[in-house]
C-alpha cells in the first residue's frame, strides 16, 4: 500500500487548484485522473473567462489549464493519468485501476474533485448515432479538431448550450437552432447575443419530439410545449440536421462519496445528490474534503477557488498550517468566491423571474426570449452613448460578475466601480483613443467601437471577430444586425490582430451612418 499526505481524485480545475495549495504548504500530494490528459474541462474551454483579474478574467480556459499544470509540476505534485479510482473507503483508502492492475493507496487526507457528468433526455431516436452531449461536441472540436457534424440542433440554452453553439459555428458547423423547453434563455445574455447575431434562431418553450433517421440522425422534429411541458398539437417544426447536441444540465459525480459513507443530500439547486460539507469543503468523514462540481454545479472559476480552500483546509487538518492561517486564507478566497456569486445569476436567484437590473433598468424580454436586444432597448443602458468621434458602445445588459473592460481601457473611459456586477458605464470626460483593448478584453464580446460619422454619410464599427479565414482590407460583405438579419452592405476597413488581444481580432467595417448602431456582425460574401 502506498501512502500520501493528500490524495486528490480528479485533475480538473478544482483538483489541480487543491493540489497546488496543499503542496505549497509542504504536503506530499498525488492526483489521480481517469483521462489521458489532465486539466478536466479547462482544455475544452477556448472562450475567455468572466470575473476579475483574481478570477482569471479574459483568459481562455485552456491557458488557465496550462498555467495550473505548470504550477503543479513545479511544486512536485505527482499527477497519475489513466488511473480510475474504483472505490473509496471510510479509513481514507482508495483502490485505483492503472493499466491492467488494481493498486491500493492510503491518504492522510483525501479531496474528491470528480466534477460532474452530462444529463440526458430521452425521446424517440435518442440512441441514434448523431445524438451527443454538448461536452462530447466540445471534446471533439477543441481537443481533437473534429467537427461533430455539419448541421447541428442544440437542445438547451444554459451557458453550456450557448458557448458550445458558438464554438460549433467557429468550427465551421451550421447551427440550425437553439431549442429549450423553458420560456426564457437560461445562460448569460452576452453568450446568447453573439450566437444570435450570427443568424441562429432560438425556439423557447419548445423541445424535441423525435430524432429522425434509420442508421444515424438525418433530421429532427420539435414542437412547442405548454406550461405543463406537454406538446401543443400543430406546432411541430422540422429541421434537416445530422447532429443533435444535448445541453440540459450536469449532475455531480458523487458516487465515491456515497460509497465511503458520507452524509448526502438531494439538492436540486446544486444539481442533484451532493455531500454535506462545511465551509472548508470537509464532509461528514473527517479528513475527506470536496471541491468543484461534485459539491454543487458552478462555473470553473468557482471550482478553482473551492479547490484552493479545500487544499489549505486539508493542510490545516494535518498540522501543516495553523488554524489562524487557514482562516486568513479562507477569508481571502471566500471574498473572491462571493464575487462570482453575485448578480442576476447568483445561486439565490435561480428559478426567480427578475424584472429589473440592479440599476433599475427593465430587463429585456427580447433578450430572454429571442437572444438579442432590440435597437430601442440598447439606448437604456449606461454603456451606450453617442459621442463625437470613435467611442465604445457596451451592450452589456445583465448584472454578471465581470470587469476586465474597466481595467483594459488605458484612458479610463469605462467605469464599473467596486461592485463587480454593475453594468459598465461611459465616462464622457475621458477621451477614447480607439485602441480596441476593451473590445478584445470583453469575455462576452459585447463591446464595439463606433464612429458614427466618418464622412460622406458613412460610419465605422469595430467588432470582435473570432472566425477563420479572416477577411482582408477592402473585402465587401454583409453586415448583420443583433438578430442576425442582413441590414446593409459593409466594406472591411481594417483587421487588427495583436498578441495582447489573444486571438480576438478587431474587424472594422464601413457601413451607412444610419446603421452604426445596428451593424454587429460581418458575413463574408
Amino acid at each position: 500500500m502506498k501512502r500520501y499526505d493528500l490524495i486528490v481524485v480528479g485533475a480538473g480545475p478544482s483538483g489541480l487548484s487543491a493540489a497546488i495549495e496543499a503542496a505549497k504548504c509542504g504536503m506530499e500530494v498525488i492526483v489521480f485522473d481517469e483521462n489521458k490528459k489532465p486539466g478536466g474541462q479547462l482544455f475544452k474551454q477556448i472562450h475567455k473567462f468572466f470575473g476579475s483579474k483574481e478570477h482569471k478574467a479574459k483568459i481562455r480556459g485552456f491557458r488557465i489549464g496550462q498555467d495550473l499544470l505548470r504550477e503543479a509540476d513545479s511544486l512536485g505534485v505527482h499527477v497519475q493519468l489513466d488511473a480510475t479510482v474504483m472505490g473509496m473507503y471510510m479509513d481514507k483508502e482508495i483502490t485505483v485501476r492503472i493499466g491492467d492492475g488494481i493498486q491500493h493507496y492510503k491518504g492522510d487526507s483525501i479531496i474528491i474533485a470528480t466534477g460532474a457528468s452530462e444529463n440526458m433526455v430521452t425521446f424517440p431516436g435518442w440512441t441514434l448515432p448523431g445524438v451527443i452531449g454538448a461536452g462530447a461536441a466540445q471534446t471533439m472540436m477543441n481537443l481533437h479538431g473534429i467537427k461533430p457534424g455539419n448541421r447541428v440542433l442544440m437542445l438547451g440554452t444554459g451557458n453550456v448550450g450557448l458557448v458550445v453553439s458558438y464554438q460549433l459555428l467557429q468550427a465551421g458547423c451550421q447551427v440550425a437552432a437553439l431549442v429549450d423547453a423553458a420560456p426564457r434563455i437560461g445562460g448569460y445574455g452576452v453568450h446568447a447575443s453573439k450566437v444570435s447575431r450570427c443568424g441562429v434562431p432560438f425556439y423557447l418553450s419548445h423541445t424535441i419530439v423525435k430524432a429522425e433517421g434509420n442508421d444515424c440522425v438525418t433530421g429532427v422534429t420539435i414542437a412547442q410545449v405548454d406550461e405543463q411541458f406537454k406538446f401543443i398539437p400543430g406546432t411541430e417544426k422540422h429541421f434537416d440536421v445530422d447532429t443533435i447536441c444535448i445541453a440540459v444540465g450536469l449532475s455531480p459525480m458523487s458516487q465515491l462519496l456515497k460509497m465511503a459513507g458520507c452524509k448526502m443530500e438531494d439538492n436540486p439547486r446544486k444539481g442533484g445528490q451532493v455531500p454535506l460539507c462545511d465551509k472548508y469543503g470537509e464532509t461528514s468523514l473527517k479528513g475527506v474534503f470536496v471541491a468543484g462540481d461534485v459539491s454543487g454545479i458552478e462555473e470553473a472559476s468557482s471550482a478553482m477557488i473551492e479547490g484552493r480552500i479545500s487544499g489549505i483546509a486539508a493542510a490545516c487538518s494535518l498540522g501543516y498550517i495553523t488554524g489562524s492561517r487557514l482562516e486568513e486564507k479562507y477569508q481571502e478566497h471566500h471574498k473572491a468566491l462571493n464575487g462570482l456569486r453575485q448578480g442576476m445569476f447568483a445561486p439565490e436567484n435561480r428559478g426567480k423571474i427578475l424584472k429589473k437590473t440592479e440599476e433599475g433598468i427593465d430587463i429585456s424580454e427580447s433578450l430572454l426570449q429571442k437572444g438579442y436586444l432590440t435597437a430601442d432597448e440598447i439606448e437604456k443602458y449606461p454603456g451606450v452613448t453617442h459621442q463625437k468621434g470613435i467611442h465604445p458602445v457596451m451592450e452589456c445588459s445583465q448584472n454578471i460578475p465581470c470587469n476586465p473592460c474597466q481595467d483594459a481601457c488605458p484612458k479610463k473611459c469605462i467605469k464599473i466601480g467596486e461592485n463587480i456586477t454593475s453594468l459598465p458605464a461611459i465616462d464622457e470626460k475621458a477621451q477614447c483613443v480607439g485602441c480596441g483593448m476593451c473590445v478584445a478584453a470583453c469575455s462576452g464580446q459585447a463591446i464595439f467601437l463606433v464612429d458614427e460619422d466618418i464622412g460622406d454619410g458613412f460610419a465605422s464599427v469595430t467588432l470582435p471577430y473570432e472566425f477563420l479565414p479572416l477577411p482582408q482590407k477592402g473585402d465587401m460583405g454583409t453586415a448583420l444586425d443583433r438578430s442576425g438579419r442582413p441590414c446593409c452592405q459593409a466594406e472591411v476597413l481594417n483587421i487588427k490582430s495583436l498578441p495582447a488581444f489573444d486571438h480576438t481580432n478587431l474587424l472594422t467595417i464601413k457601413v451607412p451612418a444610419e446603421m452604426a448602431m445596428n451593424a454587429r456582425f460581418f458575413k463574408q460574401i
